[in-house]
């Protein structure tokens, strides 16, 4: 059975810094893209960043230069580190994940995790 748990969201101030963790199970992780997909309240979810098993990324224009995607396939975990945070990232930050290839739209992801709630706010 494939499950994705992930952990890190919290309550943060403007401009802080918070790290996101998936960990995965039940699947060959090697395998999976990995993606980062967030949903705002009263908003479509969005794919902000994925990665592939060898470690090919991609940012939506939004979060380029803020947030980084990263992996560790011997831990089979993917990582979001979220800096320079902004009142309008809130949201919840969900773990998604799909065979083979990367995808840049939420649509193409077929496993998600339940989610982690990011507040930002002062």
């Amino acid at each position: 059975e494939v499950q994705l748990v992930e952990s890190g969201g919290a309550l943060v101030q403007p401009g802080g810094s918070l790290k996101l963790s998936c960990a995965a199970s039940g699947f060959s992780f090697y395998g999976f893209a990995m993606s980062w997909v967030r949903q705002a309240p009263g908003k479509e979810r969005e794919l902000v960043a994925a990665i592939n098993g060898p470690g090919t990324t991609y940012y939506v224009d939004s979060v380029k230069g803020r947030f980084t995607i990263s992996r560790d396939n011997a831990k089979n975990t993917v990582y979001l580190e979220v800096n320079s945070l902004k009142p309008e990232d809130t949201a919840v930050y969900y773990c998604a994940a799909r065979r083979w290839e990367m995808a840049k739209t939420e649509y193409e992801y077929s496993y998600w995790g339940q989610g982690t709630q990011v507040t930002v706010s002062s």
